[in-house]
């Protein structure tokens, strides 16, 4: 793993996105070229499409989820998200080919070949993720320790990092109850640094149960980690591999004492900026798609076009969200909170649609250009649920150290869930936001929120 502006990446996959970009551009570039005939003529004229496909291809196939790991999922669902992103990628292709300046060759058989050049990328991407990357050797990984907690560590990594492998799972001196079938538990070494020299281990995670009395062995430890061995506790494991704090293994100190959690000056001026500028555009982009929304739900029912709502925001102070309307006007009769569910009955026919499409959250672009609210952040919740989830869920009041968003992380990372142990699963991933949270992480989660969006992950 990589820490690029404080949010963790694999390395393979900025080796698969600097690959797909820098070969879709030269071969584009080649293709341009050749049918032009003359480099001097080329890149003054048709640099700026080339690039801009190139980049428009990575936004593409990063939205669609081409980046992502591959072994928890089937051929049928790769080959789905390659042909979302092929559709969308030959379409961008045949237009952006269209700013072409008049005297540069046959448009036509430009525009054909670039479009064909996007198909091998894409189909390319789709085979090495799938097929080829599997036989690729990763990271030789020791867990030390035998409990829950290091079954935990062993489940996740096999799910997140098929090139990684674990050579065993190394009891604590104090763990008394193993969940590691004995055939996977080490013995027979003297240390845990002539075991981490023996199997050739690249880390080590420290996933103990029990950690006092002597059951922490720093100086080995160290030794390892003085030999080129890397060390991670499980806490800081879970957030490299998930890019969350689980609460049910980290510690006030671990908060308190770690990186992160910095709200400082420039970091809320960028934050600010980067919301003013993009809720303006979209703004202007979506004011069309709101206007036929609006005329949709004032045909199907009564009742007003918009919602508003009263939600806890940055330093718990309350405002209102706004929303269009997609329930029924009397979805809370009886005056009293509910969760939305999936299929929920109180929702309208179109309703239905703009919850799917996410078009209902668009009113909420006027709270952030307002600054009650920013593009990315954790979701604002009702005050009635959340004096309750603060009384049940630790740390859970730390979400309120930022503004909140209208898409955030957990809502890339985890699927649309209406109780206290989804909430509970969304929370460490909204830590993990506001302990890393950067200009890049949000691009990032805005990339993968369109992938969400385009692939209907998570709609309820």
């Amino acid at each position: 793993m990589i820490k690029v502006f404080n949010h963790y990446l694999h390395a393979w996959t900025l080796k698969r996105v600097a690959f797909d970009f820098a070969f879709a551009l030269l071969l584009l570039a080649g293709v341009v070229l050749v049918q032009a005939g003359n480099i001097q003529v080329v890149f003054p004229m048709a640099g700026t499409q080339v690039f801009s496909l190139a980049a428009g291809m990575f936004v593409i196939n990063s939205a669609s989820g081409l980046y992502q790991v591959s072994g928890t999922r089937s051929l049928v669902e790769s080959c789905l998200r390659a042909t979302l992103a092929l559709a969308l990628s030959l379409f961008f292709a045949y237009q952006i080919f269209h700013f072409l300046p008049i005297s540069l060759a046959d448009h036509g058989a430009i525009r054909t070949s670039a479009m064909l050049v996007v198909a091998v990328v894409i189909v390319r991407r789709v085979f090495v993720g799938h097929w080829m990357g599997r036989s690729k050797a990763g990271a030789r990984v020791l867990i030390f320790g035998a409990g829950p907690a290091a079954q935990s560590v062993g489940a996740t990594l096999k799910g997140v990092d098929p090139h990684a492998r674990i050579v065993g799972y190394l009891p604590g001196p104090n763990e008394k109850q193993s969940s590691i079938p004995e055939s996977e538990r080490l013995g027979g070494y003297s240390s845990l640094m002539e075991t981490a020299r023996k199997l050739n281990v690249d880390e080590i995670v420290v996933a103990l149960t029990e950690r006092r009395a002597g059951s922490m062995p720093l100086r080995e430890l160290l030794d390892c980690k003085l030999a080129g061995v890397r060390v991670f506790d499980v806490t800081t494991y879970f957030e490299r591999m998930l890019g969350q704090i689980r609460i049910d293994y980290v510690n006030a100190g671990w908060l308190v004492f770690g990186d992160g959690f910095n709200q400082g000056f420039y970091r809320t001026l960028v934050k600010r900026v980067f919301d003013l500028v993009c809720s303006a555009v979209l703004i202007l982009l979506a004011a069309p798609v709101m206007i036929v929304t609006a005329l949709l739900i004032k045909l199907e029912s009564k009742g007003p076009v918009f919602y508003s709502q009263e939600r806890v925001g940055a330093n718990s102070k309350t405002f209102f969200v706004h929303k269009f309307r997609s329930m029924r006007t009397d979805a809370e009769k009886d005056g009293k909170p509910v969760w939305a569910a999936a299929q929920d009955s109180r929702v309208t026919r179109v309703g239905n649609i703009i919850r799917r499409l996410r078009i209902d959250e668009l009113p909420q672009i006027f709270n952030v250009f307002k600054g009650d609210m920013s593009l990315v952040g954790p979701r604002p919740e009702r005050p009635y649920f959340v004096e309750q989830l603060t009384q049940e869920i630790p740390y859970y009041a730390v979400r309120h150290s930022i503004k909140p968003g209208v898409t955030g992380w957990a809502q890339v990372k985890y699927q649309y869930g209406s109780t206290i142990e989804d909430s509970q699963e969304k929370l460490q991933y909204d830590l993990y936001y506001v302990k890393n949270h950067s200009l890049f992480l949000d691009c990032v989660v805005l990339f993968e929120t369109v992938g969400v969006v385009l692939t209907g992950k998570g709609a309820r």
